[in-house]
Parts: C-alpha cells; structure tokens; sequence
C-alpha cells in the first residue's frame, strides 16, 4: 500500500511539473506574442492573463513556478534582461497572492476579481519599486505605473474572461481537479 501511495504521488507530481512547464511557456508566449509598446518603454501584453490563469488552475506553489518563468523567459529574450530579477519575484508573488486568494473564496468568480486587483496590485507595486531602484531615486518609477495599471486591469479582466471559458470545459476541469 505504501509502495502504492508513493507511486501516485510520483505521478502527481510529475503532472503538476508537466502542466507548470506548460504554462510557464504559454506564459513566454503569450507575454512576446502580442506587445503593445507603452510609452514608458515596456509593453502591454497577454503574460499577465497567463501568469493570474495558472494561478488559479495550478495554486499557489506551481502557480508561482510557472507564472515567474514564462515571463521571466520572455523578457530574457525579448531583450529586457535587466528586468528578469524583478520579473521572477514579482509574477511568482503575484500569482502565489492570486491563488491564495481564489482559493479562499472558494474558487468563486467574485474571488477572481479580488485575486486579480490584488495581484495586479503587486505587480504595479513592485515594478515601480524596481524602476525606481534602476533610476536611483523612489520617485523614478513612477512613470511607469500608467502603463502597469493599463497592464494590470487588461491581465485581470482577460484572465477571468478566460477562467469563465475554460471553467465550463470538462477536460480543463478533470486534468486541474487536483491543483
């Protein structure tokens, strides 16, 4: 029986690494598939909407492992490297800060709302703390929170338009039932 028990849990966790490297990349994607410039010198994208999705369908621990690299990645590669620190630590904590509170709500649509706000929250936060960190000065960032906000209330709204749909598939709800 134990041998048994050890077995799943091997499997469980090897598709929780699978669905996190899935979405880590969907999030790279989604984050260089469409970027719109912002005149701050960042871009409003789709990583977001990934970061808070895999949140809610993976938790807090596998959530934040996806939702840190995939954008971390991206940034890598699309040539903002100086970013990646911040990014790794803010989406990890945004989507860590999302799932706990979905969850909490008992998986509710009025929780996405909140989990969004307060994630999206941190992420506008903690990239004008970077900025300001980079520009030597606590008010250099400051420039860049139009931009976030635009970023963040387009990366709730999308990832809950996207939980609504996904919601009412049978697949999606049998592969993250145990997430």
């Amino acid at each position: 029986m134990e041998e048994l028990l050890r077995r799943r849990e091997a499997g469980d966790r090897t598709r929780m690494l699978v669905l996190t490297g899935v979405l880590a990349a969907i999030g790279c994607a989604g984050t260089m598939a469409l970027r719109v410039p912002s005149p701050t010198g960042g871009y409003v994208n789709l990583g977001d909407a990934v970061v808070l999705m895999g949140a809610y369908l993976l938790g807090p621990v596998w959530g934040a492992a996806a939702g840190a690299l995939g954008p971390a990645l991206a940034d890598l590669l699309a040539g903002y490297a100086v970013y990646v620190p911040a990014t790794l630590v803010i989406k990890g904590a945004m989507a860590a800060l999302a799932a706990g509170i979905y969850r909490a709500a008992g998986r509710r649509g009025w929780g996405l709302a909140a989990a969004g706000t307060a994630a999206e929250a941190v992420m506008v936060l903690g990239y004008c703390l970077y900025d300001g960190l980079l520009a030597g000065t606590m008010t250099g960032g400051l420039p860049g929170v139009p931009g976030n906000l635009v970023q963040g209330v387009f990366g709730a709204a999308a990832s809950s338009l996207l939980m609504a749909a996904l919601g009412r598939s049978a697949l999606v709800r049998r592969v993250f039932s145990g997430s």
